[in-house]
């Protein structure tokens, strides 16, 4: 039976996770958020700590967690899924945008660790990997990608365009998603990781981003990219039968961290708004009916119940991949509902804080730009309920649109 307390080995990393933010993250929310497109360096002094969040999965960085090859039989693990799911969400209430800006903690480690082989694993261990995969045409949908892959001696070469890709600019290399065939469909889809020297790899502009801007956001362009055969992460074989279930594996990992992501932020902006709610003499009582308090209490109450479903879903998701459960059903569970939850929980904290939730004095504002990233980025919440429906009523991709 699943505890989705937090396990007391787990107790140290998430006080240090909460002391990092604390120190840092949160006091210098404000600054990088203005100061766009600019590398905060005192990053650099913390990411030793996200390192050592991961190091049980290889040191593969956020995201960078391998499957658990336990079977149900082995007994119940609280492992580094779970152990870097906690702290996400505590680095996340002290700022989403300086968390994805730290070194070595880029969503590409997740394809990396995910798909790739123990050597591929071995040789960008502590590598900094963003992953490449929307572009200009393709929107949310993941199985029409134009970016091509052609196989030439030992090497591939990738022509095509990428868009909003996280860390772009800053990180060592990128998992690049492109076909092999497009005429196969999804099944040719493949990733390979790309150094960010290689020539042909050109980055066409950053991004200006409503939210998390202390991230950077890139465009790049890939002209006659030439990768080594051995940087493709996966089978090189085209299985029509298997669909792209391989590179869809990354999402199992990187969806409960987003919504990992959203529960960060959704809880510090409840916390504050409770306590400017407290100053403003509004009395929260849990022994008493929601109907029977102050509008405000009776909202603080809702929004709070809604943020505890999307925190249990998370865990949930990254405890079953701990105890070699598959979860993409509950990946998509906990990145639906956390994101939408998160979106909505900071639009209603602002508006409960009234001129002080809108305005610059307080981060409120701020939470709610940033939140709204987390139902779009790793699938969007349309996705998501595609993805939930399907599995649910056991429809294809063909049959539910």
């Amino acid at each position: 039976m699943i505890n989705l307390e937090v396990p007391r080995k787990m107790t140290t990393l998430v006080d240090q996770a909460r002391q990092a933010a604390m120190a840092f993250l949160r006091p210098n929310s404000r600054k990088y958020d203005q100061a766009e497109h600019t590398y905060p360096e005192e990053l650099d002094t913390l990411a030793a700590l996200l390192d050592g969040l991961s190091a049980s999965g290889g040191g593969a960085g956020a995201g960078g967690v391998r499957r658990s090859s336990r079977g149900s039989k082995s007994g119940v693990v609280n492992g580094a899924n779970l152990s870097l799911t906690l702290g996400t969400m505590e680095m996340c209430w002290g700022d989403a945008g300086l968390l994805l800006a730290m070194p070595r903690q880029g969503l590409g480690n997740a394809a990396i660790a995910s798909v790739g082989d123990d050597d591929q694993v071995a040789r960008y261990k502590g590598k900094w990997a963003a992953m490449a995969i929307t572009e200009p045409d393709t929107g949310s949908d993941s199985g029409a990608i134009r970016t091509t892959a052609t196989r030439d001696g030992d090497h591939y070469v990738l022509n095509g365009e990428k868009i909003f890709v996280t860390s772009g600019e800053r990180a060592d290399c990128v998992v690049v998603w492109a076909t092999l065939d497009r005429a196969q469909g999804k099944a040719a889809i493949k990733s390979f990781v790309v150094d960010r020297d290689t020539p042909g790899f050109e980055l066409v502009r950053l991004e200006h981003k409503l939210g998390i801007r202390a991230s950077d956001t890139a465009h790049f362009r890939l002209d006659n990219v030439r990768v080594p055969a051995s940087n493709l992460l996966g089978s090189p074989e085209i299985k029509p039968d298997q669909g792209f279930a391989g590179v869809m594996q990354t999402f199992d990992n990187t969806r409960p961290l987003v919504a990992a992501m959203a529960c960060g932020i959704a809880r510090a902006a409840l916390e504050e708004t409770r306590r400017l709610l407290t100053e403003a003499g509004v009395e929260i009582d849990y022994d008493r009916p929601a109907t029977t308090q102050p509008a405000a209490a009776a909202t603080f109450l809702e929004l709070e119940a809604d943020y505890e479903a999307s925190y249990l879903l998370t865990l949930q998701a990254a405890w079953m991949a701990d105890n070699g459960k598959p979860n993409s059903l509950q990946a998509s569970y906990a990145k639906a509902k956390s994101g939408r939850s998160a979106t909505d929980i900071t639009l209603r904290c602002v508006e409960l804080c009234g001129t002080i939730g809108y305005g610059e004095h307080e981060l409120l504002e701020k939470w709610s730009r940033d939140a709204k990233i987390m139902d779009i980025f790793e699938g969007t919440q349309q996705i998501q309920q595609l993805i939930i429906a399907r599995r649910l009523l056991g429809k294809t991709s063909a049959e539910l649109k």
